[in-house]
């Protein structure tokens, strides 16, 4: 890679190398091979999900009584970071869907239905989903209107929702719901567990700009009928539930972002020393060298903030708006690290960063959905400013 220092030794010990090590043999022969031609298809086999539970990808930092391994966080960075040196957050993004629809269900939810839902799915043999953002809704969860009203022994789901990432193929679905109708704001929103086969629930498959391994979905409630045994939590307590999972989605986005630009920065430096223009390496030309010393600088800047701020999440180490602040701000700082070294790889692959099949060109047309996926640029720096007092 571009920057050759280790990580540092207080945030990483032999056990999480010995797991680098693992997925990164995992991703170089199950992933980097294919990914190009996956994203050009559309999407990945659905085995890829047993073989990356196979080996620890899907179950680490789960309970083990529920299939999963106790793992500190960053072993979590550690997955993040190697599945990220394929260059393909489509593939990223549906293939640890379950991070961010389990955790509500594992803090929160009924024994019965974490047992029921949350082994096939670090199994690999189910796909888990989360289903919040809505057509008119975007970031301000809060005003959401999918309603779940309650029918006898059911709850009967009227609505929509959009951009959910595995939401064409998902077997679980961990959806945000209006429970109160009279309460309009966040006391009256719930988290419902609804399976992939009910009747009434439609799902169409979403054109993007990038992300094209993964199955984008728009759904459509039409009176699904859920027991009400499939309510995550108590009613009315979804939005808490719902704010956590965001801290801990923003934190992996961060790692990603960095990861990320590291893919760019590693493809732009070997295509410089191998290109040469007026006799010499592109490599040799005091402008391309400048360029490189932008990307590694920002790289290793957002790196830092990540890193300590998974350190301070891990112990717990700051109050809770602090910690959120400095979530935020890691997320805006990361991306923008990505989009810089997105951009500077392909100016200087130059056609060929223009050409599919560079990790260059596929990531820099991720780096939008980066920057808005949980949570825009915008909103990160007011809630950012809000926890800061600002």
């Amino acid at each position: 890679m571009i920057a050759e220092l280790p990580p540092a030794p207080h945030y990483f010990g032999p056990e999480h190398d010995a797991f680098r090590r693992s997925v990164r043999a995992f991703v170089e022969g199950e992933i980097s091979p294919h990914v190009a031609a996956w994203d050009e298809a559309g999407g990945f086999p659905r085995e890829l999900y047993r073989k990356a539970a196979a080996v620890g990808l899907l179950g680490a930092g789960y309970p083990e009584e529920l299939g999963g391994t106790p793992a500190d966080l960053f072993f979590a960075l550690v997955a993040a970071e190697e599945v990220a040196r394929a260059g393909s957050g489509g593939l990223q993004a549906s293939l640890g869907s379950h991070g961010i629809a389990l955790p509500p269900l594992i803090a929160v939810g009924s024994e019965e239905l974490k047992r029921r839902v949350v082994p096939p799915v670090l199994a690999g043999e189910k796909i888990a989903a989360l289903a919040i953002t809505e057509p008119g809704g975007g970031s301000d969860v809060a005003a959401l209107k999918t309603t779940a009203r309650r029918d006898g022994g059911d709850y009967v789901v009227d609505g929509e929702k959009t951009f959910i990432t595995s939401g064409l193929r998902a077997d679980f679905l961990t959806v945000a719901v209006r429970t109160d109708p009279a309460n309009k704001g966040p006391g009256g929103l719930s988290l419902l567990l609804v399976e992939g086969d009910r009747p009434g629930l439609e799902r169409r498959l979403l054109a993007k700009t990038g992300w094209w391994a993964s199955d984008t979905a728009h759904l459509r409630f039409d009176g699904v009928r859920v027991p009400a045994a499939n309510l995550i939590g108590e009613e009315g307590a979804g939005f808490r539930a719902i704010m956590r999972n965001f801290n801990h989605e923003r934190l992996m986005m961060a790692t990603l972002a960095c990861a990320y630009a590291e893919v760019c920065a590693d493809e732009a430096l070997a295509w410089a020393r191998e290109r040469r223009t007026f006799g010499a390496a592109l490599s040799e030309r005091q402008v391309i060298r400048h360029k490189l010393v932008d990307m590694v600088a920002r790289i290793e800047s957002a790196r830092a903030l990540v890193y300590e701020l998974a350190w301070r999440v891990q112990n717990q180490a700051g109050d809770a708006q602090a910690l959120v602040a400095r979530t935020c701000m890691a997320k805006v700082v990361a991306t923008q690290a990505m989009q810089f070294c997105a951009d500077a790889a392909v100016q200087i692959l130059g056609g060929m960063g223009y050409m599919r099949g560079t990790k260059s060109e596929r990531l820099y047309r991720e780096v939008k959905v980066m920057m808005i996926g949980g949570g825009s640029e915008e909103i990160m720096k007011d809630l950012a400013a809000r926890q800061l007092g600002v």
